[in-house]
């Protein structure tokens, strides 16, 4: 799991040797693997007792290795892109800095709050936005006055009310588009030590996308870091200045956006 640490501390060199800059998130040979259990057939449920007893592994046991040997180094005020094909272990990575996802094997650190933001959060479907919004808030820390005094704002960036008072109704009656927007402007309201962003900016029209980028900006200028997850290199140029590529639970390539943009352009011809 991510430990909440002394970042500091475990990349004292680090730091001395970048002067001002201050490392956020280290992940350190990380490897993240999946347990996927496959069917049985007659007599399974005596034989999985029988193997608990022995202490035995299940033979339908498969093992997914998403995440393999990853090391990197995030610093305080960076937007941080990570690209790959579907399956490359992008959203798991993500996971596993945030806390969410246990590491097979190394270390993640981080100095301060991670905060996972995907289009498929846990929003509550039965109530209504205004609840989620007040409920959202709170699990991100901010007090009853603070939501109040950013409710509107919320609600005005997300957009959702141009068409009617979408905010007084229950989640379930959203479009797809709709719920990730709610969902990106209340973890946007507040800022975050580091910030996960996983294809929030894929949804949406083009103007909301804008708005998006511009409040991406303002994070990192209140010193938080931004990881962003997108198929949309668009998205990417536009918002960070520096990419992780992962194929494979591999990562292939850390530098600068535009460059590790065009390797990734020129081998996949996205």
């Amino acid at each position: 799991m991510a430990e909440q640490s002394a970042v500091t501390e475990a990349s004292t060199a680090a730091g001395a040797a970048v002067g001002a800059r201050v490392p956020t998130v280290v992940a350190d040979r990380l490897n993240v693997v999946y347990r996927v259990h496959g069917g049985g057939g007659k007599g399974n449920a005596v034989a999985a007792l029988r193997r608990i007893v022995r202490r035995q592994k299940s033979p339908n046991v498969r093992e997914v290795h998403a995440v393999k040997d990853v090391s990197f180094v995030a610093y305080r005020g960076e937007a941080i892109g990570l690209i790959g094909t579907n399956g490359s272990g992008k959203s798991t990575l993500l996971k596993a800095v945030a806390g969410l996802l246990p590491a097979e094997s190394g270390k993640v650190y981080t100095d301060g709050q991670p905060s996972l933001l995907g289009v498929n959060a846990a929003l509550m479907n039965d109530l209504t936005g205004e609840r989620n919004v007040i409920l959202g808030g709170l699990a991100m820390g901010m007090s009853q006055e603070e939501i109040q005094a950013k409710y509107q704002d919320i609600v005005d960036f997300s957009g959702i009310n141009e068409k009617g008072d979408f905010i007084s109704l229950p989640m379930r009656t959203y479009s797809s588009g709709m719920a990730a927007r709610l969902r990106f402007s209340i973890a946007a309201a507040k800022s975050h030590d580091v910030l996960m962003i996983d294809e929030a900016l894929a949804t949406g029209d083009r103007k909301f996308q804008k708005r998006s980028e511009a409040r991406i900006r303002e994070l990192r200028k209140e010193a938080g870091t931004v990881f962003l997850v997108s198929h949309n290199n668009k998205s990417i140029r536009d918002t960070c200045e520096r990419v992780l590529w992962l194929e494979k639970g591999t990562l292939v390539m850390d530098g600068p956006t535009d460059e590790v943009l065009k390797a990734y352009e020129k081998e996949t011809g996205k």
